[in-house]
């Protein structure tokens, strides 16, 4: 599955970086399994700390400050600030709590992932259930069929 989406960036000359929060690199690591991924894997930012969103990955503080690190937006502007900040044709954005327990307010399996490309942004809410790696990892299949999806 994460081979086909490798080939069909390389067959398109695209690229592709993430800005991961709760899945913490696992997205960059999926795609750089599968050999050649250099070709189209541009890199990564961890933006775990709520702070580091708005440092390295550009997210607006004011939204963070008025919602939290969990939000639609913030996906957005992960997805957004890794396309610019890395080069790449495509972003990748993920945020959400992977549990056990909730975080401001919001409950565990509660996950927003974007992808930000040449038509624009689009972010899918999910709520996944299952223990504290099998958010992350529902999150991680989702992005990456988001993208599969906008490549078409």
């Amino acid at each position: 599955m994460t081979a086909d989406l490798v080939a069909r960036l390389r067959e398109l000359r695209q690229t592709v970086a993430t800005a991961e929060s709760l899945t913490a690199g696992l997205v960059a690591a999926e795609l750089a399994s599968v050999p050649g991924a250099s070709a189209v894997l541009r890199g990564g930012l961890i933006v775990y700390a709520t702070e580091l969103k708005a440092k390295l990955a550009g997210v607006d503080g004011g939204l963070l400050a008025e919602h939290g690190a969990v939000h639609p937006d913030v996906a957005a502007q992960l997805a957004a600030g890794a396309r610019e900040r890395c080069a790449a044709t495509w972003g990748l954005g993920l945020t959400g709590v992977a549990g056990p327990d909730p975080q401001d307010g919001v409950a565990p399996g509660t996950v927003y992932v974007a992808v930000a490309g040449p038509p624009g942004v689009e972010v899918r809410r999910l709520a996944l259930t299952g223990s504290r790696n099998q958010v992350r990892e529902g999150s991680v299949t989702a992005v990456l069929e988001l993208l599969r999806h906008r490549l078409g």
